[in-house]
């Protein structure tokens, strides 16, 4: 078993305690600096974070392989990677990269292939001078997504 297949074991084992908990990403670099970014279907608190890193830590021989560690929550503007990231902010405004456009919108629904935004925007109308506001959805596959991040609004 390589040193990456152990760590990747040690923090599955990790998260079973933990099912609200899911991994977004674990790297490891040739110089052996473990990161492991994580976020939560309620969030990520430190706790959760010390949690995971003991794990690992207990179960890790630095005499076999000496190694460091980063525990750390997905920040703000992190962006999605996970249909279930998806699912935990549905109601919020993302700002969503496809190959042709952006588009700041509500995440409405998300399924495990698509999400749907919901918008509005100032038109020109369609009869007549001035602007008219017109209310938008669209369904976007995974597959044409290139960057979705959460933006933070403040009231």
């Amino acid at each position: 078993m390589t040193f990456k297949e152990k760590v990747a074991n040690l923090l599955e084992e990790g998260l079973l305690e933990k099912p609200s908990l899911f991994l977004v990403d674990l790297s490891i670099s040739e110089s052996y600096k473990i990161t492991v970014t994580l976020d939560g279907d309620n969030g990520v608190n430190l706790q959760d974070c010390i949690d995971v890193s003991r794990t690992l830590e207990n179960n890790l021989d630095r005499e076999e392989q000496d190694y460091s560690l980063e525990v750390a929550s997905a920040g703000v503007s992190t962006p999605l990677k996970l249909v279930r990231q998806y699912k935990k902010n549905i109601g919020r405004t993302l700002k969503v990269k496809t190959a042709t456009e952006t588009i700041e919108a509500k995440l409405e629904a998300a399924s495990e292939d698509s999400i749907v935004l919901s918008w509005t925007a100032r038109e020109p109308k369609k009869i007549g001078k001035g602007k008219e506001t017109v209310a938008h959805q669209r369904e976007i596959p995974y597959s044409e997504i290139k960057e979705a991040i959460v933006i933070i609004i403040f009231n």
